[in-house]
């Protein structure tokens, strides 16, 4: 069982640190993507803004590893204190955690939207949330781990899956839908940015799972991998969604990637059609994405007030609840989304990169090696 010190038994690989970056980003994001940046963008060039998304989160991603490898074995909210004061700190780490908290409940509450629809219809949305909430507490209970190997178990699992059902839809993708190739210019590119960015966020994970990590020489490379994986799936997923609905396609349908896997059948096979089979993947890979955050969130709360993480669990499971019950609809969980993705732009836009700096200058931490 975690406590408030970074167990030496409570330790991950650096696969499976980078499996759960995979697993963080690869959240709801997937299946809404095609039309957060179609909607900003409205031309087929989105794919640019999503590849230029990537590589300043990149960017981005090996900043927070070269500010956690100067602290090693400490997560945020153990290292900050040391670089800004304990009080600023304080604040600091308050963000972190009620971020991780509002993620945690957007994600659990998209889930319960989906499954909704699609596969439990008429069931309460409340009933939903509950029982996976419950589930995912019992995952966190044995500790960061635990939730890696979980991970490792559903990734597999969803590229397989996510690959098959993409190339069985390249039957209806038309080229044609992809072009002209910048013909409205390159302002377009710049307004799909945001949502872009708002999908690939998710890097931020390491300030706590690399004090877990068994070789944290090796976070850059975990990071790497986490962000290059979901980067290339995001990137396919968009351009399939687009060449098979094109942009007008895309932009009046509210779940476009679930819409394109609906829009063809293969007889013959298992499943003939693939939208159901694709959404029990894909609400395994948000139910990760939920367990991450509660578990952070938990964590952050336990080491601030040097207390077991144990109540921290249980303490913040009616908190995310209520969050996630507090959307009335579809729209408001998608406005409670873009609050997230604003909030993980001011945390970690330039934050990280002032912190390291000022450890620099006040020669905080360890030089790496």
């Amino acid at each position: 069982m975690s406590s408030t010190n970074n167990s030496t038994h409570d330790q991950i690989t650096t696969s499976q640190a980078a499996v759960m970056i995979i697993n963080y980003m690869l959240g709801a994001g997937i299946l809404t993507l095609p039309r957060t940046t179609v909607e900003a963008a409205k031309t087929p060039d989105v794919w640019i803004s999503i590849l230029i998304s990537g590589l300043i989160i990149l960017l981005s991603g090996m900043i927070v590893v070269s500010l956690c490898r100067r602290f090693q074995g400490k997560t945020w909210f153990q290292f900050v204190p040391e670089i800004t004061g304990k009080w600023l700190a304080f604040v600091l780490s308050l963000l972190f955690i009620g971020y991780f908290i509002t993620i945690s409940a957007f994600e659990i509450r998209i889930m319960a939207e989906v499954t909704g629809l699609y596969l439990l219809e008429g069931t309460p949305v409340w009933a939903i949330v509950m029982t996976f909430m419950w589930i995912g507490l019992y995952l966190t209970t044995g500790g960061i781990n635990s939730i890696a190997r979980i991970c490792e178990i559903i990734l597999p699992i969803t590229l397989v899956f996510f690959l098959v059902a993409i190339l069985l839809s390249s039957n209806i993708f038309d080229i044609k839908n992809l072009r002209p190739v910048l013909g409205s210019g390159f302002m377009p590119v710049i307004r799909g940015l945001k949502p872009s960015l708002l999908s690939l966020t998710g890097y931020e994970i390491m300030f706590v799972a690399m004090a877990f990590m068994k070789s944290p020489k090796k976070g850059t490379k975990a990071m790497l991998v986490g962000i290059t994986v979901p980067l290339v799936i995001y990137l396919i997923t968009v351009i399939m969604v687009i060449g098979g609905l094109s942009i007008n396609g895309v932009e009046t349908r509210t779940w476009p990637t679930l819409d394109l896997m609906r829009s063809f059948e293969m007889q013959g096979l298992i499943f003939e059609r693939f939208e159901s089979l694709l959404l029990v993947i894909w609400i395994m890979q948000i139910f990760s994405t939920f367990t991450i955050t509660h578990y952070a969130a938990s964590l952050g709360w336990s080491q601030l007030l040097k207390k077991n993480i144990r109540p921290f669990l249980f303490i913040l499971l009616p908190v995310i609840f209520l969050i996630a019950m507090i959307p009335k609809d579809v729209s408001e969980t998608f406005k409670l989304g873009d609050t997230v993705g604003n909030m993980s732009i001011y945390l970690f836009g330039g934050l990280p990169l002032i912190l390291l700096l000022i450890s620099i200058a006040r020669k905080k931490g360890v030089k790496p090696k």
